[in-house]
């Protein structure tokens, strides 16, 4: 086979997979354990696995929550309840785009 015609091969991570740790979620967000925990309390991410805080496992979707709470708060001034608001209507907005391109109105 020509080299000319091999197509790179892209690795990386599918962060839906990974199970995440309370630190490992600090560390890949910049942020104090306190603060993730506040998010959990007001229900902006859940631990998807364990009921001490200590084996909490966090999804990758929670990672984007995070990440997307802290853009908020440093950005906007946007407190915690504002957040959980402002995620949730986000998430609602996209799944209603994505209904609608399945349906052919883009």
């Amino acid at each position: 086979m020509n080299s000319h015609h091999l197509l790179p091969v892209h690795t990386g991570t599918v962060i839906e997979d990974d199970k995440l740790t309370l630190g490992q979620l600090c560390h890949a967000c910049g942020v104090h354990a306190d603060w993730v925990i506040s998010l959990v309390e007001e229900s902006i991410i859940e631990p998807q696995e364990g009921d001490e805080m200590h084996l909490w496992r966090f999804s990758g979707a929670s990672l984007v929550r995070v990440r997307s709470a802290l853009r908020l708060q440093r950005d906007l001034g946007v407190n915690l309840a504002g957040i959980a608001l402002a995620l949730d209507l986000i998430e609602e907005l996209e799944q209603l785009r994505t209904r609608l391109k399945i349906m052919g109105h883009d």
